[in-house]
């Protein structure tokens, strides 16, 4: 993997250049170019791909920050900023992003809305064997939105419970559909108390406390990769909130603004107090190399967290 946001066009020709004997095909992955702030990269990388061919190897771009909006008939690529808005892509940047774009394996992966969410989890349920009511499946979007990886894993959850309650509670041979309360007593929200715990320890400046809060959720079985997306969203969150207090926006503007459930909204404009813009940048930087050191087998991640927690 390769961090776009940071790396030259010397060590992405270094990563994508053909590999060793050993590993004559390999995969890289590059990652955020388009966060790039070194205005030459675009052209030199455009360049660079377009006079190469890379038949040995797998380059895979990947970006978070690049949207199309849609207005009337017309359509345009702009960059999505941390407070959530769309700017159109400079010149140099959108020359490197209709190359790629048109290249035979381009794709989209747009995030769902909550209705095709919502029908998403019926259409997944029955195909397991299960019945969820409309009510039920609109209450998971409002608990976890559209991360659909951790509805997956909750989806196999409700299934397994329904399908374990007693005879009684099967009608016709068919399990009973899934009721919202039900949804509501197994799935844990992403705005999860454990990771607002976490959070509130650290803008407190409560080191004992962030360690021993992040000691327990790995005892509780929770994963690197999990932590570390809850932990990295959480402070987007929060820098989009400070954002939003220092333009002097009231709180049901930043609910109404950033589309914030209200419980995170409030929770967050607390703790996003506690910060000022300039801390929270580097946090979520720090915790950026963290996650991109984790995905390549580069730290331990809960090492890596103890001493930021402890340096904050």
């Amino acid at each position: 993997m390769v961090l776009g946001a940071e790396a030259g066009l010397k060590e992405i020709n270094s990563k994508v250049s053909p590999g060793s004997l050993l590993s004559k095909k390999r995969m890289i992955v590059i990652e955020d170019i388009f966060l790039n702030k070194t205005q030459t990269v675009f052209e030199e990388v455009l360049d660079f791909f377009q006079k190469r061919k890379f038949d040995d190897n797998i380059i895979i771009f990947w970006d978070s920050s690049i949207g199309v909006k849609v207005t009337g008939r017309k359509k345009e690529v702009v960059k999505i900023d941390s407070s959530g808005r769309g700017k159109p892509l400079p010149a140099k940047q959108l020359k490197l992003f209709n190359f790629l774009a048109k290249q035979k394996y381009a794709q989209e992966f747009r995030s769902l809305s909550n209705l095709e969410t919502a029908d998403w989890i019926k259409k997944e349920t029955k195909k397991r064997g299960g019945e969820i009511a409309n009510q039920a499946a609109q209450t998971i979007v409002s608990l976890l939105g559209n991360d659909l990886w951790q509805i997956d894993n909750e989806i196999d959850k409700l299934i397994n419970y329904k399908l374990g309650l007693e005879p009684k509670m099967v009608k016709g041979g068919e399990p009973a559909e899934i009721e919202s309360r039900e949804v509501e007593k197994l799935v844990r929200g992403r705005f999860d108390e454990n990771i607002f715990a976490l959070t509130d320890a650290i803008s407190n400046k409560n080191k004992a406390m962030a360690i021993k809060l992040l000691e327990e959720q790995y005892e509780l079985g929770l994963t690197d990769m999990y932590l570390m997306a809850m932990i990295v969203r959480q402070f987007k969150i929060l820098l989009q909130i400070r954002q939003a207090l220092d333009s002097g926006l009231t709180s049901r503007k930043i609910i109404s603004s950033l589309k914030l459930h209200p419980f995170v909204a409030q929770k967050g404009i607390n703790q996003a107090r506690n910060f000022s813009l300039a801390v929270l940048k580097s946090i979520l930087s720090q915790l950026v190399k963290i996650d991109y050191n984790m995905k390549t087998g580069q730290a331990d991640v809960k090492t890596a967290l103890n001493l930021l927690f402890v340096k904050i």
